[in-house]
């Protein structure tokens, strides 16, 4: 084979893989929280989730929900690497925090994480615990619902975006 065709057919081989690899680095978060890590937060069987990830107009996403067989508990995962055109993790962080009026900072998760609860009284099962985490370009949001007590959903929550982030 000439040198030429040799070195055209490297170049091709070396795009080809950079290709791969960016590809490769888009996370599937149906793949890193599994329908049996779900089980294993929630406490018991889930459903079939229906995961979707893909490009979008805003970047890069992967979403998945969990319910539990029976109703009340849910787990919901969605992580979001922002295009060029998008708002930037931290920013679009400000934004949540200032829409929900009572966050509190979460120590120990990502660059920086937030949490809220709603729901009802402190104490009922139909409670909603959402954490936001930003890690590096990546905002994650992890969404546990059917815990009556926020410290047990929040340990939940952090150890499913844990997981996520130790993947970025």
């Amino acid at each position: 084979m000439p040198l030429r065709q040799l070195i055209a057919s490297l170049a091709l081989a070396i795009g080809l893989t950079n290709s791969i690899s960016a590809a490769d680095n888009r996370l599937d978060v149906a793949q890193i929280i599994s329908k049996s890590d779900a089980s294993d937060i929630l406490g018991e069987p889930v459903k079939d989730p229906s995961p979707r990830s893909g490009e979008g107009a805003d970047g890069y996403y992967s979403k998945c929900n969990y319910y539990s067989m029976r109703r009340g508990k849910s787990l919901v995962i969605r992580l979001q690497l922002p295009g060029p055109n998008a708002i930037a993790p931290d920013k679009e962080l400000q934004l949540v925090a200032a829409a929900n009026g009572s966050t509190e900072n979460v120590p120990g998760v990502g660059d920086v994480a937030q949490m809220f609860a709603t729901g009802g009284d402190s104490g009922a099962a139909s409670r909603v615990l959402m954490l936001y985490v930003v890690k590096g370009g990546a905002f994650i949001t992890i969404g546990v619902s059917g815990f009556a007590n926020d410290a047990v959903a929040l340990e939940k929550a952090k150890t499913v975006a844990q997981k996520l982030v130790d993947h970025l």
